[in-house]
């Protein structure tokens, strides 16, 4: 029989795990209920239900297609592009929750209203399971007080965004879900097999959702894989875990969400037979060597480790060697000079550093480039080594995605929390609230103020505008929005269906707001029809009048305010655009009536 005071402690044990996930499930509670009610005050007060992006519309375009009966397999934007549509290359798993809410709301409320409220619970409600995430990680790596410093940061950080406000419904949140998910687990210095399981599980779900991510699984991946080449037998069935979760989740992805027919087409854009091969490789060979060499000595461990990757390199090779490149190398240099080299979320370090030069160290890089500092500073000093790799592994590779395209800049923000939640968990038991003296105190809340992005932001606008700008603050107009006003709206949804030709940033809002069928919106699957309307805009009147005539009986939709037909008017000033800007309507076009003071002007090819 166990003593009393054994026995006390066996119950002790017992009910830890109880206690940990009831206080983080508090702490979740009291950091979640303001922050969904700031997202429910700023939904209700915002001028339109969907979210501003041109994702957000084209998501609820294909949402509202599912719900109409278009296959679960066929994610082709009929109304877009040239003759046969655009087979876009997003995923049927961010679709699915959308549009069940909106199937069950809608007998309740109408089709109208189950929209409207569908697109506010959906990314409002994600801002829960970020912060659980983000709490679960402060409080494996930090205890208690690291907890309520990440999940404070998380709040500041899903309140100064746009990716869970509510309409927001492209996959950019999810995706920020899954990779604090995914962090949450890889700190579990414990090496639970249901962590790694649960990791193997978000980063096949990151594939299956988006390519945007694709890089910092591999990184997940990577960070897995030489953990368990380092540590041996006691990380092993965790590391076996994770591959077995990875391959297997993202076998049901794949034949759940690919049409057979696409089976073997190896896009690089989208899970395809290239991604999935790659993870089916990578998931089974790393899950085989951990089972099958654990005991062996550490040098044994890493030559099977480079044999799993040399495997994963030759799949790569036999199945997509093309996209071990940059998927959107091959579009045309027209299109990449007026469209791709414009997008801000697309744009380099280097681009913007051109332009933005006020912001360009604070808010897009400068909280990721502290974070991988003190992670890196803190394995100089041999603080906890294992953990602080896995940080500066995750925040440095996302930091770097970030230097190549401007979007990774939000996931490296949002890992930074981590290592800053434990630099400020330090600070603060030395300032010993507050009574240590006022230098460490200074230091304390200088550190916390220079660890949130928007702190940044605010300086920038200083910077730029001076207080004014700061204390006015500025409402920005889009440059769809500039053209796709309330009038010019009227007019176009006034018009029999039609085929439009028109600026490629009103075309994701013509397919949500009319029945038309558009040529042009920004999507890279949509190469052709925005090329073809680039090449009318810079063609000759003469020459744009035969490639307008070869689609058809179109309607033209000119907007002098549209900053890419600007560009294209300066680059041909003899152009098709030029002499609309300019006035001067070709006689092979018909004027359309529109309202007064609308930004776009409608014509019709005479007979």
């Amino acid at each position: 029989m166990p003593s009393g005071t054994a026995a006390l402690s066996d119950m002790t044990t017992a009910h830890a795990p109880r206690r940990f996930w009831s206080s983080l499930s508090r702490a979740v509670l009291v950091y979640g209920a303001p922050i969904i009610l700031f997202l429910v005050v700023q939904f209700l007060r915002a001028p339109d239900y969907v979210g501003r992006d041109n994702d957000d519309v084209m998501r609820l375009v294909e949402v509202r297609d599912l719900l109409a009966g278009q296959s679960w397999f066929d994610l082709t934007q009929v109304r877009l592009g040239l003759e046969g549509g655009t087979l876009m290359h997003w995923s049927r798993l961010i679709d699915l929750p959308i549009a069940g809410l909106m199937a069950l709301l809608r007998p309740f409320v109408g089709a109208m209203q189950a929209e409207v409220m569908a697109l506010a619970i959906w990314p409002i409600c994600l801002a829960i399971p970020l912060l659980a995430a983000m709490g679960l990680a402060g409080r494996r790596v930090g205890g208690t007080p690291a907890m309520h410093f990440c999940l404070g940061l998380t709040a500041l950080f899903i309140a100064t965004s746009n990716r869970f406000l509510g309409g927001a419904i492209d996959h950019h949140n999810v995706q920020l879900v899954l990779v604090a998910v995914m962090l949450a687990m890889l700190v579990d210095r414990q090496y639970r097999v249901s962590s790694y399981a649960m990791a193997g599980l978000a980063a096949a779900l990151a594939i299956a959702i988006g390519a945007e991510t694709t890089p910092f699984v591999a990184m997940v991946c990577a960070v897995v894989a030489c953990q368990w080449a380092a540590v041996g037998r006691q990380a092993a069935p965790a590391t076996v875990a994770f591959g077995l979760s990875l391959a297997a989740s993202l076998s049901l992805f794949f034949f759940v969400t690919v049409p057979p027919r696409l089976y073997l087409a190896a896009t690089c854009d989208n899970l395809s037979i290239a991604f999935y091969s790659l993870a089916l490789a990578g998931g089974g060979l790393l899950a085989l060597a951990a089972a099958m060499v654990s005991n062996r000595p550490t040098v044994v461990r890493f030559f099977a480790l480079g044999a799993c990757g040399l495997g994963v390199i030759a799949v790569a090779l036999l199945v997509a060697p093309q996209c071990l490149g940059n998927p959107l190398a091959g579009l045309d240099p027209l299109l990449r000079e007026l469209w791709l080299d414009n997008v801000t979320e697309a744009r380099s370090f280097v681009a913007i550093a051109r332009t933005e030069s006020a912001s360009i160290v604070g808010y897009y890089y400068f909280t990721g480039a502290f974070a991988a500092l003190l992670c890196a500073w803190r394995i100089w000093r041999r603080d906890r080594i294992d953990l602080n790799l896995i940080l500066f592994a995750l925040v440095f590779s996302s930091l770097l995605i970030a230097l190549v395209q401007v979007r990774g800049m939000v996931f490296s923000n949002l890992l930074a929390i981590v290592p800053i939640a434990l630099l400020l968990t330090d600070l603060r038991a030395r300032s010993n609230g507050g009574t240590a003296g006022m230098g460490a105190s200074l230091i304390y809340i200088v550190t916390l103020l220079i660890s949130v992005p928007a702190v940044w932001a605010m300086a920038g606008t200083l910077v730029d505008k001076g207080i004014g700008g700061l204390v006015a603050g500025e409402t920005v107009t889009s440059n769809g929005e500039a053209c796709l006003t309330a009038a010019s709206l009227r007019d176009l949804e006034g018009l029999p269906p039609s085929f439009v030709v028109g600026p490629s940033d009103i075309g994701a809002a013509l397919l949500r707001h009319t029945q038309h069928r558009v040529l042009s919106a920004p999507y890279h699957r949509n190469a052709a029809g925005m090329l073809a309307e680039l090449k009318i805009g810079l063609a000759r009147p003469e020459e744009a009048e035969a490639m307008l005539r070869q689609l058809g009986h179109p309607v033209l939709a000119f907007c002098a305010a549209d900053a890419q037909a600007q560009m294209i008017a300066t680059r041909a000033p003899q152009g098709f655009y030029a002499e609309l800007a300019a006035g001067r309507v070709p006689a092979f076009l018909s004027p359309l009536p529109v309202s007064a003071g609308a930004s776009i002007r409608l014509y019709a090819l005479k007979p």
